[in-house]
């Protein structure tokens, strides 16, 4: 098995946006990376095979979700997540964090973890740092996430806090147990968006030691610039020879907004919901295809997309899919956003090699209109 490592290749000249690359034991990804949410242990209406064509070299999938479907015995007895899903590339798993988030309703939080009821039976579940390491050793990915508690945006001080500490004490739990040698383990930033916090969380985090370090909490209700003055604070204080993951942001403008303050990594599950919806991220904006005025629109999605969607279908024949509640229509489109998040952040890579990001980011600002059509 491959050693885990990160290789920090050079860092543009005008700004913090960097470049580097990332060794795993399932093969390397450059940075800064778009990352597909393949929660269930698929990107939604997305092939294997087009993920790779789209130019995917990481995925991530979700420990918490597939430890409830379809179980750990079943993913154990056929060899582990990338044998299950015919997936040879680098897998991120995370540990089910934002689920303490998102499901409010259905946990509470104690120092021992979390206790959940399931949303798919109602069934009672108990999560603690060391069970979620069990899960994702199980799984066998290639980047592990410590289990944390992710606040929603708050002005409670107090609240965010309790958050920073009590992910702390996880950490520790969670590198301690973590006993796979192939698998990296990466640590997680909490402090919402207050500069003192984040700080303490990653001064004490890098105590501890981690692969790579995340930043979790954001994008979760706070102002967009309260999120930036964020990241503007805290990202050029993390190490510079670690991977920096920013949890769950997000759109084509939060990256070019992240990689200039120094970001790495990056999932969101915004090119497949959008596109099961029938909504297109294009360099111009977003296009919902459903609309009457691409009724006869011979255009492809972007013109100067290279996907599988846009060498072969119209706008028209799209809209006629998706008004025609065809499969086809949503995986056409899903596929066109996957492709198109995959390579924004691609050429962000290169345009920093060149020492250009910013050219790159005043181009794509100007062309980008991030009012629907």
């Amino acid at each position: 098995m491959k050693k885990f490592g990160f290789k920090f290749i050079t860092k543009d000249k005008k700004c913090e946006a960097r470049a580097g690359k990332v060794t795993t034991a399932h093969g390397t990804f450059e940075t800064p990376v778009f990352m597909p949410v393949g929660t269930q242990g698929t990107v939604k209406a997305v092939m294997p095979r087009d993920l790779k064509e789209s130019g995917a070299e990481i995925i991530l999938s979700n420990a918490y979700h597939l430890y409830i479907r379809p179980g750990l015995e079943v993913i154990k007895k056929l060899k582990g997540l990338h044998h299950f899903m015919a997936w040879d590339r680098p897998i991120l798993t995370d540990s089910g964090g934002y689920q303490v988030f998102s499901l409010s309703k259905l946990r509470s939080i104690t120092e021992e973890g979390v206790k959940f009821n399931s949303y798919f039976d109602g069934r009672e579940i108990f999560l603690t740092p060391e069970k979620v390491i069990e899960i994702q050793e199980v799984l066998g990915s290639d980047i592990a996430m410590i289990f944390d508690e992710c606040p929603a945006a708050s002005k409670d001080k107090h609240s965010i806090e309790k958050a920073v500490h009590i992910t702390l004490r996880w950490s520790k739990r969670a590198k301690k147990c973590h006993k796979l040698r192939s698998q990296a383990l990466f640590g997680i930033i909490q402090g919402g968006t207050f500069k003192d916090l984040r700080r303490e969380s990653l001064e004490r985090t890098l105590e501890i030691g981690f692969d790579g370090y995340a930043l979790g909490g954001l994008s979760v209700g706070e102002p967009k610039p309260e999120m930036l003055d964020a990241l503007t604070d805290i990202l050029p204080r993390m190490p510079e020879d670690k991977p920096r993951y920013l949890m769950g942001v997000g759109t084509p403008l939060d990256f070019f907004e992240a990689v200039e303050r120094g970001a790495d990594m990056f999932d969101c599950v915004n090119p497949t919901r959008y596109g099961r919806n029938g909504t297109a991220f294009t360099s111009d904006g977003l296009v919902v295809i459903r609309n009457s005025r691409y009724q006869l629109d011979s255009k492809p999605v972007q013109e100067d997309c290279g996907c599988y969607t846009c060498r072969n279908f119209s706008r028209a024949y799209l809209r006629h899919l998706m008004n025609s509640h065809e499969i086809l229509g949503a995986e056409l489109i899903t596929l066109h956003n996957v492709h198109f998040f995959v390579n924004l952040v691609r050429s962000m890579r290169g345009a920093i090699r060149k020492g250009r990001f910013l050219e790159l980011k005043k181009r794509f600002f100007n062309r980008f209109d991030p009012h629907t059509r």
